[in-house]
């Protein structure tokens, strides 16, 4: 199983972001998409990523995990400059996303959908071994305490809730680090969604850097450390959320105020 790094308070600790963005700026033909984006997530740490429809919050997220490529700018991941050829070429180098419609195979048990694509083989014929799947995949669960009957159920069987936990539990084991999150609850009720949220500030816990892109203002409060608002492409300010408000949130993504 991948180990997160260490956070700056443990015996190998790092005072390197597993995320640095410098200068993003994206155009779609004539259209610019993103200008000018500068943020820093630390391991350990949650930032929400805040703005109305169309701020350009899900092309930031496209851009690190290598769906898009930037016009200019630079991605550094923990230390180290990157350059995505793709989607994969950025999970190959850690980066890991849990979209809102999951990506999960519904009629495969759970410890199928956490190495899917990547499956443990055993023996010269590489038979799967789903024993050691299995096994590895309990652990993740019982250790981010996400309540399922089994890492042998079946993914159909799970509710909307549990589902999003075995996924975000799949970006953990594969990230070395950064979990991107893309409206991780917006589907979910009010339960579900605070099981959910228990299993995020368990990443930072682990020490994973978590970008979290939200609409719901309360769960950014509940969850992160700092927010950074976007508002039509354009990067308003980074906030720590105790320096901050709800109302001056508003006021940033709505324009109000600069």
């Amino acid at each position: 199983m991948n180990s997160l790094p260490a956070t700056a308070d443990s015996p190998a600790g790092t005072t390197d972001p597993a995320l640095r963005l410098v200068g993003i700026h994206k155009n779609f033909g004539g259209v610019v998409a993103i200008k000018r984006f500068d943020l820093e997530v630390m391991p350990g740490e949650i930032v929400a990523l805040v703005g109305d429809n169309g701020a350009g919050k899900s092309t930031l997220i496209k851009i690190i995990s290598g769906l898009y490529q930037p016009s200019e700018g630079e991605i550094w991941l923990n230390g180290e400059p990157a350059k995505f050829r793709d989607a994969s070429d950025a999970r190959a180098k850690g980066v890991e996303v849990v979209y809102q419609d999951l990506a999960l195979v519904q009629d495969q048990p759970v410890y199928m959908n956490m190495f899917l694509g990547r499956e443990l083989t055993k023996g010269p014929l590489r038979i799967l071994d789903r024993k050691k799947m299995a096994r590895q995949t309990q652990e993740l669960v019982d250790t981010l305490d996400v309540r399922i009957p089994s890492a042998r159920a079946t993914l159909s069987d799970l509710s909307g809730g549990q589902r999003q936990g075995v996924a975000i539990c799949r970006a953990t084991h594969w990230a070395s680090g950064l979990v991107l999150l893309d409206e991780p609850t917006a589907a979910l009720g009010v339960a579900e969604t605070a099981k959910v949220e228990e299993t995020i500030a368990k990443l930072r816990e682990r020490g994973a850097a978590v970008l979290i892109v939200s609409h719901n203002m309360e769960q950014v409060f509940r969850l992160a450390d700092r927010v950074a608002v976007l508002r039509r492409g354009t990067q308003v300010g980074v906030k720590k959320l105790a320096d901050t408000s709800h109302n001056e949130l508003v006021a940033m993504i709505t324009g109000l105020q600069s």
